[in-house]
């Protein structure tokens, strides 16, 4: 297998979706509590891209498998129908990659406790149904909140847990978990609108295929108002998290680039064409995601 294909089975561009959500949690944990586990946070780091990489690997297995009825689907547009890869061999990296990442999750567990096991195992579930099982959750409704939650929050979660699960400051109650939760809403959303974005350009291939996604059932219009309407929450989130403490005031900088991320995002619900203008949602993914990261440094760096 090519480098290139290789590349693109596992979806390499799209791995800032997870990335970044890691760096963020490890900013937070020094920015509140000043504690970072360095080795159990590599480890972390080794796990989480091996299983991003299988989840998109699954992705594209199972989006081959049942293909059925759509034959073009398979030759024109799966990666592995294109460039003729052996599905048994594309099956096996998919093991192997996700058995090496379970075995380091299990080291972490024991060193760090059973919290992380219960966030693994969410995890581990929602990367296998998300494309695998009898009813994928990629064919149906719910994929933008599994894609977002697990990869904009639990991965944010898991560094931040890492870093801290030891720190006699840090206390893991309800004012705890809401406040991650709520300093993650605008990764989490942007992460959510790359899948609706996704599936409001694959409208009409989703039908052939026959996976009733949230568009399936909101219909287009009202599918880019939701799409419309997560930017708008996710910034909101941000502002309020800012306003209680719980990120720095330096990552207000953040709204700098709003008139970029509005002229992608009108751009792409002015045109949903997926090799045109879908782009732009990734294009904003990133900028967004980079921009909190690096926002996030300067508050720490400057306390501020």
């Amino acid at each position: 297998m090519k480098p290139s294909v290789f590349f693109e089975l596992v979806e390499i561009k799209a791995k800032t979706a997870s990335v970044f959500p890691f760096l963020m949690g490890t900013l937070y944990s020094y920015y509140h509590w000043q504690s970072i586990n360095a080795l159990d946070l590599i480890l972390f780091f080794i796990a989480m891209f091996l299983f991003n990489m299988a989840v998109d690997i699954n992705d594209n297995y199972w989006d081959y498998k049942n293909a059925t009825g759509a034959e073009s689907f398979r030759r024109n547009t799966n990666v592995i129908g294109v460039n003729n890869l052996n599905i048994h061999l594309v099956g096996w990296i998919d093991f192997v990659f996700t058995a090496i990442a379970a075995l380091i999750g299990l080291i972490i567990v024991y060193r760090t406790g059973l919290p992380l096991l219960f966030m693994g195992l969410f995890s581990f579930a929602v990367g296998f149904f998300y494309a695998g099982g009898p009813h994928p959750i990629n064919r149906g409704p719910f994929g933008e909140l599994f894609s977002g939650f697990t990869m904009g929050f639990i991965i944010y979660l898991i560094a931040i847990y890492i870093n801290v699960f030891d720190a006699p400051a840090a206390i893991l109650d309800f004012k705890f978990y809401g406040d991650i939760l709520l300093s993650s809403l605008l990764t989490v959303f942007s992460i959510s609108n790359l899948l609706l974005a996704n599936n409001i350009a694959d409208e009409d291939e989703d039908k052939t295929l026959g996976r009733k996604t949230l568009v399936y059932y909101l219909g287009r219009d009202n599918s880019i108002f939701i799409l419309k309407s997560l930017y708008v929450l996710g910034y909101l989130a941000l502002t309020c998290s800012v306003i209680i403490g719980v990120l720095p005031k330096a990552m207000l900088l953040t709204f700098l680039i709003t008139p970029i991320v509005y002229k992608n995002a009108k751009a792409f619900c002015d045109e949903p064409i997926k090799k045109k203008t879908f782009p732009l949602i990734i294009k904003n993914l990133l900028l967004i995601t980079l921009t909190e990261v690096v926002t996030f440094f300067i508050g720490v760096l400057m306390h501020f």
